[in-house]
């Protein structure tokens, strides 16, 4: 299918500069773009390509002032970043639309409830009781465990596992291999130095926008419900405990975890294979840098921490300075000895 450039500006409220009649079929990136393809400079090191591109039209910001004369059409706009981003958005949405139907074999059961314009991938297992709203797709091999809500425009990749109990909301996007509802990590230690499991009779509640990587776990409660607000976003293999909130529009970067009954604030941004304990609360706005160790509560919205165990993330840089440092700081230290002993000699 060809989008033409006019079309394409109504969609991202561009200014058009250049052929409005312009036609795209595929998008790249600027520095491989051919003809007929889309593609979008947000970074000011990628300029140079803007004057080389084949692409037909490229997205750009409105503030770009150029240096030389473009080939394709551009598309103004105030943040091509964000632009692009949402253009691809409802390309994929346009491609997720048209699947709908019951593929076979599949299992669903007689007391399942299915909304209008469902999509359920062949092999896939809807259990008890479970709700499913309309526009929601199920891809293959997938297993609904029984007594599940998932709410409208929500879309479930392939290998999905979702346990009996839990909630998902609207518009959530859940990526290949990841399961939701697994038992948490609860175990009683006795007096014979053996683990006694506590049961896991909670669930996980999903609210509404969320996005989960791929092969992420998140444990249901022991009691209550391990809860993602809205608009989190979280990446590929990450681990969320029993228990563990996590705040509105919150993002956690690929291989961090997060241990039992945590609560994270709004806005937080934690970094790769960051590692939070137990029992402990983090700020809204908390920059947790990758690797780093929480240790304890961080109480001060936004603040910045790093390491492990984690702590100021300037005092941190200073620390840092000072470090590399010491080889010079030895060598003064030495030689101010030297010039001691010799005014003592001297002296003497």
């Amino acid at each position: 299918m060809v989008f033409t450039a006019a079309q394409i500006a109504s969609l991202i409220n561009a200014k058009i500069e250049g052929n409005a009649s312009a036609g795209v079929h595929s998008f790249s990136k600027i520095e491989e773009a051919k003809e007929g393809q889309l593609a979008f400079l947000a970074n000011p090191k990628y300029e140079d390509y803007l004057y080389t591109t084949e692409a037909s039209i490229v997205i750009v910001n409105e503030s770009l002032e150029l240096k030389k004369k473009v080939k394709g059409t551009l598309l103004r706009v105030a943040d091509a970043y964000s632009a692009f981003a949402s253009l691809l958005a409802k390309y994929q949405e346009l491609a997720v639309q048209q699947l709908v139907g019951i593929q076979q074999p599949s299992y669903i059961d007689p007391s399942a409830t299915i909304g209008e314009n469902v999509y359920i991938g062949a092999f896939a297992y809807i259990g008890e009781n479970v709700k499913i709203g309309n526009g929601v797709k199920l891809y293959p091999n997938t297993f609904i465990g029984n007594n599940v809500s998932i709410g409208e425009g929500t879309v479930v990749y392939p290998s999905v596992t979702i346990y009996h109990q839990c909630k998902i909301g609207k518009n959530v996007t859940i990526h290949a291999g990841t399961v939701i509802g697994g038992d948490g990590f609860g175990f009683a230690p006795q007096a014979d130095g053996s683990f006694k499991k506590v049961p896991q009779i909670g669930n996980v509640e999903i609210e509404d926008n969320v996005e989960i990587g791929a092969n992420a776990t998140i444990d249901r409660a022991t009691i209550g419900s391990t809860i993602i607000r809205s608009g989190a976003k979280l990446d590929n293999l990450i681990q969320v405990a029993h228990n563990v909130e996590v705040g509105n529009n919150t993002v956690i970067a690929a291989q961090a975890g997060v241990s039992g009954s945590t609560k994270i604030g709004a806005n937080v941004m934690i970094g790769g294979q960051a590692g939070i304990v137990g029992h402990i609360t983090i700020a809204d706005g908390a920059r947790i840098n990758a690797q780093s160790g929480v240790s304890k509560s961080i109480k001060q919205p936004r603040a910045a921490v790093t390491g492990s165990p984690a702590h100021d993330y300037t005092s941190a840089l200073r620390s840092q300075a000072i470090t590399r440092k010491l080889p010079e700081l030895e060598k003064r230290i030495k030689e101010l000895e030297n010039l001691i002993k010799q005014l003592v000699s001297e002296k003497v």
